[in-house]
């Protein structure tokens, strides 16, 4: 008999339920639904304005997916309800909610339902870069230890930048709330317990597993209401990847199609569930989630200072390893950003003709350019800098644009430039005495742009693997809950163990062509004069240009 686990992946745009064998990791059935409110950055439900930079969410969004998608897993799949033995959550991050002790989101009662700062902030929320760097100057000033295993910065995506905004703008939802990522906020819709996810404390919220969290007089630091802040705000126990948060209840369960007393395991960051998802298990391996955004992973066996990093904690990814997180804030976005602006009709008008999408046809017309051959050098900025400026103000560049330039030849340097971005993590990794030896890539983009994955190749100078599934997430909190259930119930009782028999590497691989990484070699000298020009400070245009194109009173100055 058979015995399986279900995997919720809960992402920027929608949300996915997988149906996995827990024997060998097999995906038996996967269904998926959109955001109805999708991503907030224009308005509230309501239509009220929202400032520029924010980017909110409609926590009904995530409990709607939740009671649509696993009973339609469940009714579809034919499977008996009680030979699912475990549930996994991965959640984007960092997403916070305010909520009521009770649990309900404040953005749910009358008196807060206007208040911008009472809605979920997505983890692309920017409106927070002062806050950030407000925080960073006092960790910095008063010689904080923990500012290393962030690379030095703090970003303006992560949680104390946003519960600082919340407390300055909005201190009656602060003094109301409690705050609770994604992940952590649906493990308590399932099972009535308030558990906190180690892994979104720690590469988030400067939480550390021997340390803690910062001292209380680093928080009254940074504003004297922040006295006793974790206690009070982050309250609930704190739980490791794989580890058991308790048991469906039995509301839930009838919701859901399941049983009651389902172990549900602790949430995770949805990259992190990537991970095991891979198969990857050793020091020295870095993968790579590539959807909107792209999160770069890779385990350690020892804690370095990385500059520029989002992340480095003892088991966050895997017990055993340390485990490294950077990232770029945009990826798939910046192609899609072109695709919908700068692409003239007749090409359009050519995919039609052909049958094809717009990414083929580009695709097609720019593999036959040979690197450098158009000109052309881009900054994968469009969407700020994650690693290793930690950045959110710096902005996209495209040099060497002639009057023969085509959007071909555009399209392949916006391709280079996320390689390029990628490999300065890669250089910054080993610059700093970890190796970095082999690349697992996941997500839409991996599976369906062959181009851009042979062009990291070339860049990086290794190989590329593409995972087996585009489900990697949702497969890892699949694996996540094989681990929860334990052995017993024939899962596993160890999430290495889990991933070594439920991960899927997958078996295409990408290698180097040795003449265009010679030339890429020469591009990406180039790239890093214009990242270091740009970015550290040696030509502020950027930043001026941001500045002039910020919202005042709701009009913008320029």
């Amino acid at each position: 008999m058979s015995r399986y686990t279900v995997g919720l992946d809960f992402g920027t745009l929608s949300a996915r339920a997988v149906l996995v064998d827990m024997a060998d990791g097999r995906i038996v059935h996967s269904v998926s639904a959109d955001y109805r409110h999708g991503v907030l950055d224009a308005s509230l439900p309501s239509g009220k304005p929202l400032p520029r930079g924010f980017a909110l969410q409609h926590p009904g969004d995530y409990t709607e997916s939740l009671y649509r998608i696993v009973p339609d897993l469940i009714r579809e799949s034919g499977v008996c309800p009680g030979d699912v033995k475990g549930i996994g959550i991965d959640f984007t991050s960092s997403t916070l909610l305010p909520l009521r002790k009770d649990g309900t989101p404040l953005c749910f009662l009358d008196e807060f339902r206007e208040e911008i700062h009472a809605w979920p902030k997505l983890w692309k929320h920017h409106s927070t870069a002062s806050h950030a760097a407000e925080i960073e100057r006092v960790a910095r000033e008063r010689g904080e230890s923990f500012l290393s295993r962030y690379g030095g910065r703090v970003s303006s995506e992560w949680l104390l930048p946003k519960i600082l905004e919340t407390l300055r703008e909005a201190p009656a939802v602060y003094d109301e709330a409690i705050f609770v990522e994604g992940m952590d906020y649906l493990v308590l819709i399932l099972t009535g317990e308030l558990s906190r996810s180690a892994s979104s404390l720690g590469y988030k919220a400067f939480w550390h597993p021997r340390d803690g969290f910062p001292s209380d007089e680093f928080f009254r630091a940074v504003d004297p209401r922040l006295h006793d802040f974790p206690a009070e705000k982050l309250g609930g126990r704190i739980l490791l990847p794989g580890t058991p948060a308790g048991s469906l209840l039995p509301d839930a369960a009838e919701r859901l199609g399941l049983l009651p007393g389902t172990p549900v395991a602790a949430g995770t960051l949805d990259a992190h569930a990537a991970g095991p998802a891979l198969g990857v298990t050793r020091a020295g391996q870095m993968y790579a989630v590539l959807g909107t955004s792209g999160c770069h992973m890779l385990l350690g066996d020892r804690e370095k200072t990385v500059p520029g990093i989002c992340g480095v904690m003892d088991g966050g990814i895997l017990p055993g390893f340390y485990g490294y997180e950077a990232g770029q804030s945009g990826f798939g976005d910046i192609f899609a950003w072109f695709l919908k602006n700068a692409v003239p009709a007749a090409l359009q008008e050519e995919a039609e003709a052909k049958g094809v999408g717009l990414h083929a046809l580009l695709s097609e017309k720019a593999a036959l350019l040979f690197p450098g051959e158009s000109g052309l050098l881009a900054l994968d900025w469009w969407n700020g800098n994650r690693s290793i400026l930690v950045d959110p103000s710096l902005s996209g560049l495209l040099v060497g644009m002639t009057l023969r330039t085509s959007p071909a030849e555009i399209y392949r340097a916006l391709l280079e430039s996320v390689a390029f971005g990628m490999r300065m993590i890669v250089e910054t990794y080993r610059e700093n005495g970890l190796a970095v030896d082999e690349l697992t890539a996941t997500g839409g983009i991996a599976g369906k742009n062959p181009l851009l994955m042979q062009i990291l190749a070339d860049v990086l100078r290794f190989p590329v693997h593409i995972g087996g599934t585009d489900q990697a997430s949702a497969l890892g909190a699949a694996i996540l809950g094989a681990a929860a259930a334990g052995k017993k119930s024939g899962g596993y009782d160890s999430l290495i163990e889990a991933a070594e028999h439920m991960g899927d590497p997958g078996s295409i691989v990408y290698y180097p062509d040795p003449e265009r990484a010679d030339r890429y070699d020469t591009l990406f000298g180039a790239y890093r004069t214009l990242h270091d020009l740009f970015g550290r400070g040696g030509v502020p245009t950027m930043k001026l240009l941001a500045s002039l194109a910020k919202t005042h009173d709701g009009e913008v100055s320029l």
